[in-house]
């Protein structure tokens, strides 16, 4: 038959693509192991900077000498999540605020007054340095690198999937985020959010006072001196009287208008009662623009987040309306999983700079309470887009149908996890160093008890099963999710003739 014998496009592309695989994990350990080239110099440089810093007082090195090494985790973190996909956390501590002068004008560090921040800068940052674990952990991996990748050189010519993987395990231990860190930078994090929080009530309050001062305050005093004028001509004249007081009560009218409105100002009950989406809804019609209203939410989010989210919204259709000249806006609300996501467009003039004082930093300080970020896309001409992410501010069940693993697996996790050691260190690892250095002790190691030929094939067997195991005990968990696992596993076709 015409065709017959012919091969399959997919029995063809897949033993290429397999070699393509094995040669890009072969030329990622060669650049591995070409970094001692760097990392070995590194060494020696370090240890003699440290011994001149601490032994001989040159402090001065060790600021340069913690930032040699920083760059060359940080290089190490880069490559293992490009190769492996493992994402490694900076561990380090967050870095110390700047000086602020006292009231005299001086910059106090411990108790030495500067008339230039630059001393005090410089004694933040070493004792930031000196006292932060994750500087001494990076010397420390630093210093077991030519080890560490020497042990493990016969995994990388026989397995090199595996060796990366494992190594980049080994990477996580000693440059990966710690319970510490972690917690420092929340704190961190938390006390500059609150910061931002606390000066943007401060702003709103300012604008509120304004607005009831200039406004409000203003007519009720034109009010109380109008009545005042009525009760000198009640009785001398009451046709005038009856036209005062009929100013009197139209200014009262427009005096409760603008007093509402700074109540809306405040907090708006269309939001409280019926939620952002119908708040929205109400903004779009008070607009001088054609507003389209887009919002995809199942649930309410919490009043807060809420609140920060009409605020926002309504700031950026004000600037729209008065500062780019547009006419329609389109207004899209929906959910990410458990992040809120708003994106804004007009089809004004464009332009729009954070720095010019558009009420964009405003809108960055708010949400910023709820680790929300802001994108702006307004080049000249128009349209202008800003898009709004509130991470994590919704309530947990919107993260999507994201099942718990399930039992049995997490029974088989557990076993790895807790047998996989044994084949891998005191079975593999541990032998093969005994087997090179022609250590004369078998104990409780079973290649070594094996016939000569047997013992480095069982030695190799054993670390490849303990590194399989310890695959399997990291594959399972990410291969959970089931979307996920499609869109990551699934190719592309190949194109064939």
């Amino acid at each position: 038959m015409p065709g017959k014998g012919v091969p399959k496009c997919s029995d063809r592309t897949a033993p290429l693509a397999q070699t393509e695989g094995m040669l890009r994990r072969f030329g990622q350990i060669t650049v591995l192991l070409a970094l001692l080239v760097v990392e070995v110099p590194a060494i020696v440089l370090s240890v003699v900077m440290l011994i001149l810093a601490v032994a001989m007082g040159m402090v001065f090195l060790f600021p340069p000498q913690a930032r040699m090494v920083r760059r060359l985790a940080e290089l190490n973190r880069r490559l293992m999540r490009a190769w492996t996909g493992i994402p490694i956390e900076a561990p380090y501590l967050p870095k110390p605020p700047p000086p602020v002068p006292q009231a005299d004008g001086l910059y106090r560090s411990d108790r030495t007054l500067y008339k230039s921040p630059r001393i005090p800068a410089w004694n933040d940052r070493w004792k930031w340095l000196i006292s932060d674990p994750a500087t001494w952990r990076d010397d420390l991996w630093l210093l077991l690198e030519p080890l560490v990748k020497g042990a493990l050189l016969p995994l990388f010519a026989l397995l090199p999937q595996q060796g990366l993987r494992l190594y980049a395990l080994w990477s996580n231990l000693m440059l990966g985020a710690t319970a510490a860190s972690r917690l420092a930078g929340q704190v961190t994090h938390l006390r500059r959010t609150r910061n931002l929080a606390t000066d943007s009530q401060a702003a709103e309050m300012r604008r509120i006072e304004r607005d009831l001062h200039d406004g409000t305050q203003a007519r009720l005093v034109a009010i109380g001196m109008t009545l005042g004028a009525v009760e000198q001509l009640v009785d001398d004249d009451p046709a005038a009287a009856k036209a005062l007081l009929s100013k009197a009560r139209e200014a009262s009218s427009e005096t409760l208008t603008e007093l509402r409105r700074v109540i809306r100002g405040i907090h708006p009950p269309v939001l409280a009662e019926r939620g952002l989406a119908d708040a929205v809804r109400a903004l779009a019609m008070d607009s001088p623009m054609r507003v389209t209203v887009e919002v995809d939410l199942p649930h309410r989010p919490e009043p807060p987040v809420e609140a920060a989210a009409y605020f926002a919204v309504s700031e950026l259709l004000s600037n729209a309306a008065r500062h780019g000249d547009a006419r329609s806006a389109v207004v899209d609300i929906s959910s990410n999983g458990p992040d809120l996501r708003i994106t804004v467009t007009d089809d004004g003039m464009g332009g729009a700079d954070p720095s010019k004082g558009s009420g964009l930093a405003g809108i960055e300080r708010r949400l910023a309470a709820f680790d929300g970020v802001l994108a702006l896309n307004s080049p000249p001409g128009g349209p202008t887009t800003v898009t709004m992410v509130l991470s994590k501010a919704l309530p947990d069940h919107w993260a999507g149908d994201l099942t718990r693993l399930p039992r049995h697996k997490s029974i088989i996790v557990g076993l790895l996890w807790a047998t996989a050691w044994c084949p891998t260190f005191p079975q593999g690892f541990v032998p093969a160093i005994f087997k090179i250095f022609g250590i004369d002790e078998k104990t409780w190691f079973l290649a070594l008890h094996l016939p000569e030929v047997w013992q480095w094939p069982v030695i190799i067997g054993m670390i490849s099963l303990g590194l399989t195991m310890h695959v399997m005990a990291i594959r399972i968990p990410a291969t959970h999710n089931r979307e996920r696992w499609m869109a990551e596993a699934t190719p592309t076709k190949p194109w064939c003739s």
